[in-house]
């Protein structure tokens, strides 16, 4: 049975995202897949699986919310629970809460219980690299080689509960996703009640990233950059623009696990 994994193209790097998959089923022989650019939710309905890609979070609000896609992809995110992945403005996407943010001026999906603080980093001019160690790819995997531009990090971990974060609510300048509730055995399964941190940026580190230069980044604790609770995984930084596939190549092993699952319970 082929499974189908899409990739958000409302604006941002979603070309980038859809080759790279690809990339990473030829080289690692994971047979019968189907990448396609998401835009309506009829193609949304189609995906076992989707990619939130970089770009400018408001701007892919917008046109989601207009283009009748906005509450299919809180559906899929928090409803079926099916698998997705959000990196740098998808990752703001995906969080419960994201501040520096006037209300009204950015609608959130939800899925992660965080709270990010968007372009932690400052300007696209300060862009920047850094070597991260990510041991969910194996023990002993090289360095990835992260790209963080006008990155988002994850600024707190909030309490699960059910329901609306009430508490963020009363801060200024910050917006808060809608609630919504997991149907179905499949969603239960792959529902998680707390946030697993994947990455960090050390403190050092990302204090000179505004200098705009590659960074060699030490083992002490630092920002926030990677997460993943239950079937939403999120990155601050654009693997989508490196040639390295092996982040992709996981998160498909992740979107198989899930089918299987939903393939055993028969939904």
């Amino acid at each position: 049975m082929t499974v189908t994994v899409g990739v958000l193209a409302l604006q941002g790097a979603f070309f980038e995202h859809i080759q790279l998959l690809k990339k990473a089923a030829e080289q690692n022989f994971l047979p019968d897949w189907e990448f396609i650019e998401v835009r309506t939710p009829q193609e949304l309905e189609r995906c076992a699986g989707l990619v939130l890609p970089g770009g400018e979070s408001t701007t892919m609000s917008l046109v989601a919310a207009r283009s009748n896609l906005l509450e299919p992809l809180r559906d899929f995110v928090k409803v079926h629970r099916k698998p997705v992945w959000g990196t740098c403005a998808g990752l703001i996407l995906l969080a419960e809460s994201a501040n520096k943010t006037k209300k009204g001026g950015q609608e959130l999906i939800g899925g992660l219980d965080v709270r990010v603080n968007r372009n932690h980093f400052g300007r696209q001019t300060e862009s920047f690299q850094a070597p991260l160690d990510l041991p969910f790819l194996g023990e002993g995997a090289p360095a990835f080689p992260a790209v963080f531009i006008r990155a988002p990090i994850v600024e707190r971990i909030l309490p699960h509960q059910k329901g609306i974060q009430t508490g963020e609510t009363e801060l200024e300048e910050t917006v808060v996703a809608p609630s919504r509730q997991a149907k179905g055995a499949a969603a239960e399964a792959a529902t998680a009640d707390h946030v697993e941190v994947l990455a960090t940026l050390s403190r050092p580190a990302s204090q000179i990233a505004t200098q705009g230069r590659d960074i060699s980044p030490d083992k002490e604790l630092g920002d926030i950059v990677a997460v993943q609770q239950g079937n939403v995984f999120g990155t601050s930084f654009h693997p989508e623009l490196t040639g390295d596939a092996r982040i992709h190549a996981w998160w498909l092993r992740q979107v198989q696990a899930a089918v299987n699952i939903r393939n055993k319970l028969g939904q």
